[in-house]
């Protein structure tokens, strides 16, 4: 690919972040202290960022034109194949990236290793010269990710890199019906979670903890996890949460595999407050109410991760 230009997706830091809802540092750094905070550790994190993102824009100045972008502007920014994109943060910020870049390979780096695990960061400041070089040389190897797609029969859709959360947006219980292998009952549980093969590590391996737990497996050796998938499977699983079996409710739809050619289908039975959420961004979600029905399967697009 001929790349011209570098665009570097960045956050907030959670320092700005106070800052923005206390409007001054004074006042941040006040609130911090009074709570017995550690403000200085918000500073130093900031700090080691800032100097990671500096370094960033120095090594691809020396290659590249580069544009730096806020998380916030993902979902409106308009990318091209002539873009290599390089996400400094952590690892969400990878996720939230992958679907609004159309495939293109993406640079992970890891700003502050002494706090990230960066298990989808890795690359580091020091070494993405070496790095961006072989890029631009195609001598470059790339993993690829495979993607949720939930789509609404309005036409809306919604990519997901790790998980959907399908459910009622509070501590409500959310109600629908559910069809999988032809299969379709009623439901009211805590919602429903969709894992691709890079979240099945994430969310959806804590259920299995959970069942683990109230199995009574102590041992490591013993315990079950039916759910590890690889990154590139073409395949989902989707698990029930806490499903309530009543006179009207039924809960023998509790976990499946989904395929290319095996989805899940719900409706809602929600007047309001039912949502669909990716990666546990609560602002990157879809309405799921009343009159609502979503299909979920694997996307077309895939995430492809420079390694």
């Amino acid at each position: 690919m001929n790349f011209e230009r570098a665009i570097i997706i960045r956050d907030k830091t959670r320092l700005e972040q106070l800052i923005e809802r206390f409007n001054s540092k004074a006042q941040a750094k006040f609130y911090i202290e009074r709570s017995e905070g550690d403000f200085e550790y918000y500073e130093i994190e900031n700090d080691t960022f800032y100097k990671s993102l500096n370094k960033i824009q120095e090594i691809i100045s020396k290659r590249l034109k580069y544009k730096v972008i806020d998380r916030s502007f993902l979902s409106t920014y308009i990318f091209t194949e002539q873009d290599l994109v390089v996400v400094i943060g952590q690892d969400g910020l990878v996720a939230n990236t992958a679907k609004y870049v159309n495939g293109l390979p993406i640079i992970g780096v890891n700003p502050d290793s002494a706090r990230y695990d960066g298990i989808l960061l890795k690359h580091t400041p020091e070494k993405l010269d070496s790095t961006i070089k072989s890029v631009l040389k195609g001598d470059v190897t790339t993993k690829s990710v495979t993607m949720a797609k939930a789509t609404l029969n309005d036409g809306q859709t919604l990519l997901a890199f790790n998980d959907f959360y399908i459910g009622a947006d509070s501590h409500v219980s959310f109600r629908y019906d559910i069809e999988f292998k032809g299969k379709k009952e009623r439901q009211s549980s805590s919602g429903i979670i969709v894992s691709t093969g890079a979240g099945s590590t994430g969310w959806l391996s804590s259920i299995f903890n959970m069942k683990n737990n109230i199995n009574g497996y102590d041992n490591f050796s013993e315990r079950e996890n039916q759910a590890q998938l690889e990154w590139d499977d073409n395949k989902l699983v989707f698990v029930v949460r806490e499903p309530f079996l009543s006179k009207v409710t039924q809960i023998d739809i509790g976990f499946g595999i989904i395929t290319k050619r095996q989805t899940l289908k719900i409706e809602s039975n929600m007047p309001t407050k039912g949502v669909i959420f990716s990666d546990g961004i609560e602002s990157d979600f879809l309405n799921f109410n009343s009159g609502s029905r979503v299909e979920i399967g694997i996307a077309d697009e895939k995430a492809n991760l420079i390694v």
